[in-house]
């Protein structure tokens, strides 16, 4: 038996009648952080969004061992939260009560929040540094602002398993920094998180690299590997390199055809 939290066995997806994943299969124990990333129209958003149960897809996911598809929709939802590509919400709403609807899972038809459900929301946002603001309007805040605001919806939620999409749309470099350290926190506690990612040097500070091209995973493993690097190249066409700078690896472009074929 798997101790895998989040599994994926030949799942495939078409969008429009155009199949844009193959067979992909992977498992996320707890406890571990895993980027994705690829080229753009790669299908990474397609694959989060079937592991999400967010679109039809054949294949099988699976989230604690049972079938994705079998479990209620309020179970799931306990389980797995989700922060999407652009998510907004209504801007008249303030931050506090934005932050409120990751604790619809968890309460009854027209209850009221409970003291539990306020407890979860303060912490997500103070671990979000969206604290202060939670009078004010979601429509007075800037973009990076609403993003922290957003994935603080999704902490509240309080689920082992988080899937990101572009989570960092709109963050400037020091909470970049901010949003790794909470997850790795939450990876700390026991959580599971996968990421989709365009940040090739925040990808690389994850526990794992999940690379897809073309709707297939071609690598999947530690982001320290030196196959790893390889691969990552190569799924750019070698047009980035990886270097290790102090106990860091970062990517950075390779400019012109003389430096891609130095690799």
């Amino acid at each position: 038996m798997s101790s895998a939290v989040l599994q994926a066995q030949d799942v495939a997806a078409r969008l429009g009648g155009v199949p844009v994943l193959h067979g992909v299969s992977l498992e996320l124990p707890a406890g571990q952080w895993l980027a994705v990333v690829g080229p753009n129209g790669a299908g990474k958003s397609t694959l989060l969004k079937c592991l999400a149960g967010l679109l039809p897809c054949a294949g099988a996911v699976r989230l604690h061992g049972q079938l994705l598809a079998s479990l209620p929709g309020r179970t799931r939802a306990r389980q797995m939260a989700w922060l999407g590509q652009n998510e907004t919400a209504a801007d008249d709403l303030t931050v506090w009560d934005v932050a409120m609807l990751g604790r619809l899972p968890h309460q009854g038809w027209l209850s009221n929040a409970s003291d539990a459900d306020r407890a979860a929301v303060e912490q997500a946002l103070r671990s979000t540094q969206a604290w202060d603001w939670r009078a004010r309007p979601l429509g007075e805040l800037s973009g990076g602002e609403r993003q922290r605001v957003l994935l603080a919806r999704a902490l509240a939620t309080q689920a082992d398993v988080l899937l990101l999409d572009e989570p960092l749309v709109n963050l400037d470099p020091p909470h970049q920094a901010d949003w790794v350290a909470l997850v790795r926190a939450l990876t700390a506690g026991g959580s599971a998180v996968v990421s989709v990612l365009h940040e090739l040097n925040v990808a690389l500070m994850a526990d794992a690299l999940l690379i897809v091209k073309d709707g297939r995973v071609v690598h999947h493993g530690p982001c320290a590997s030196p196959t790893t690097h390889r691969a990552l190249q190569a799924a750019f066409d070698w047009r980035v390199g990886v270097y290790q700078v102090k106990d860091r690896w970062v990517v950075l472009p390779k400019g012109t055809p003389a430096e891609r074929n130095s690799t």
